[in-house]
């Protein structure tokens, strides 16, 4: 269990992450009553982990999305392409015992290569500038957006269907223009994506099972 302290929380709740349970507590709460508090909610920690979805390796016959799509792991030892996409197949070569590394990295250079693509063309449309790209294994959000036009995404998102990846993308994009969550900041948003609930929907039900997957799950 880990606390977060939070400058805008105004009484202390649970949250659920890939990483575990999160105790989220207004500045100035005690640790322990915090523990106390968690304390008190443990049936519904128990429920809530034992319905988490078990962690998937990344090994030789194993389904998993990419772009939304299902694609199995196939491991080619003799092959010179190194890792591949293919009639729903990811092709590994090399040693059996770089597989699961080697898909990962795979994965993440792609998620690197689309979403720098998807971020800088919503940019040019609405006039803004992105500074520079980055895609790393965050756990509490899908994206974020410094004041300098940094853009840092999830890399699981390759994982997803593509109009989830362009709803984060266009969320992330649009803070370049409006550092809020005003109602400005959704009608930009909208503008660049369409309607933003249901990709929000679906980021809630399934978005937590994206994270199953890899070797950092």
């Amino acid at each position: 269990m880990a606390v977060r302290r939070s400058g805008t929380a105004r009484r202390m709740s649970l949250r659920m992450t890939p990483g575990g349970v999160v105790v989220v507590v207004p500045m100035g709460v005690p640790l322990a009553e915090a523990e106390r508090f968690a304390h008190h909610q443990r049936d519904w920690i128990a429920g809530r982990l034992d319905a988490t979805p078990e962690r998937i390796a990344l090994a030789p016959g194993v389904e998993l999305p990419f772009m939304g799509i299902a694609h199995t792991i196939s491991h080619q030892p003799t092959a010179r392409r190194g890792v591949w996409a293919e009639e729903g197949r990811i092709n590994v070569s090399g040693g059996a015992e770089h597989v699961a590394r080697r898909v990962e990295s795979f994965l993440r250079d792609e998620a690197r290569l689309v979403l720098a693509h998807r971020s800088r063309i919503l940019a040019e449309g609405i006039g803004r500038r992105v500074n520079r790209v980055s895609v790393r294994d965050t756990r509490s959000r899908w994206g974020s957006c410094t004041a300098a036009g940094d853009l840092s995404f999830s890399w699981r998102l390759i994982l997803a269907p593509a109009w989830i990846l362009d709803y984060v993308v266009a969320h992330e994009v649009a803070h370049l223009a409006e550092m809020n969550h005003g109602p400005g900041f959704w009608r930009l948003v909208e503008t660049l994506t369409g309607d933003p609930k249901p990709a929000r929907s679906w980021l809630k039900s399934h978005g937590p099972g994206l994270h199953r997957y890899g070797l950092s799950a």
